[in-house]
């Protein structure tokens, strides 16, 4: 197992730990979900928290992002779900970000067809993490730009669905329905998930309609919407080609700095809610 993972479990059994599991995912391409995925782990894992990201997508574009080469790998989240290898022998600890990953290649497009197969397959990434899912303070998985069996699997793993979107007409017009979709997903698969939020991302303030949208969604969606939004930037974009998060392309960017934020943002939360049970125990 990755170094740090018995003393992890000790505390987890003593009650210290609960790991969370956050799906970033959007039927639309398009809209930064993977570079949500790169940098939020990576943010979270300058917090000291222990992160794993796992690569669903067949593209295998969050590996990249990882300094991970997708075409030398030993295995790829297909192992982890199809021919069920243990996820500690399928992780690789050594990334850009600081964090543990799970990568994925071109090999994961099969896995979707194999998945129609299989009995349980909307559990198979479940089952595969419930082993070591409490290792970790956060594990994001990174989402197809569809709602096929890969996704559905995410779904099921998850605690929660964090939703990139742009502040487009079109955008806003889909978000109703992947909210409904995912709703209906989490009643059959897992009733257990929630939303976690949805993010602004590619926003250019001096842009009239991103501004109407925003609005409309903080309308809408009301404390759903985080209060951090991901700016256009220039390193943000050039990041992936030299395999490393923003922060550790270049720190001071203002997509860096964003991505920081919304890691405390989400700390925050979590820290709000774990009060708000407590004192509903008491």
């Amino acid at each position: 197992m990755p170094n740090g993972i018995c003393l992890r479990f000790i505390k987890h059994k003593l009650g210290a730990i609960v790991g969370k599991v956050i799906a970033i995912a959007n039927q639309k391409g398009g809209v930064g979900k993977t570079t949500t995925a790169v940098n939020v782990a990576a943010s979270m894992a300058a917090t000291r928290r222990k992160v794993l990201l796992i690569d669903l997508d067949p593209q295998g574009n969050a590996t990249m992002g990882s300094g991970i080469d997708k075409f030398d790998v030993d295995a790829t989240s297909y192992e982890l779900l199809i021919e069920e290898q243990p996820a500690d022998k399928v992780i690789v600890t050594e990334t850009t970000g600081k964090y543990h990953l799970i990568p994925a290649n071109g090999d994961v497009t099969a896995a979707e067809i194999k998945l129609m197969e299989l009995f349980a397959r909307e559990t198979r990434l479940r089952n595969a993490l419930a082993p070591i899912r409490d290792y970790y303070d956060y594990i994001f998985i990174d989402c197809p730009p569809s709602l096929n069996q890969l996704t559905v699997n995410a779904l099921g793993a998850a605690d929660s669905v964090l939703v990139p979107m742009q502040c487009e007409y079109y955008a806003l017009e889909g978000l109703t329905a992947l909210m409904d979709t995912i709703r209906k997903l989490a009643s059959v698969v897992n009733p257990e998930l929630k939303i976690e939020g949805v993010l602004r991302t590619m926003y250019d303030p001096r842009n009239r309609l991103a501004n109407d949208v925003s609005e409309q969604l903080k309308r809408h969606f009301g404390e759903q919407v985080y209060r951090t939004v991901i700016p256009r930037n220039v390193r943000l974009a050039e990041a992936p080609s030299f395999g490393a998060p923003a922060m550790y392309y270049e720190k001071s960017s203002t997509g860096s700095k964003a991505y920081l934020a919304l890691a405390g943002e989400i700390l925050r939360r979590r820290d709000k809610e774990q009060q708000s049970v407590a004192q509903a125990a008491s």
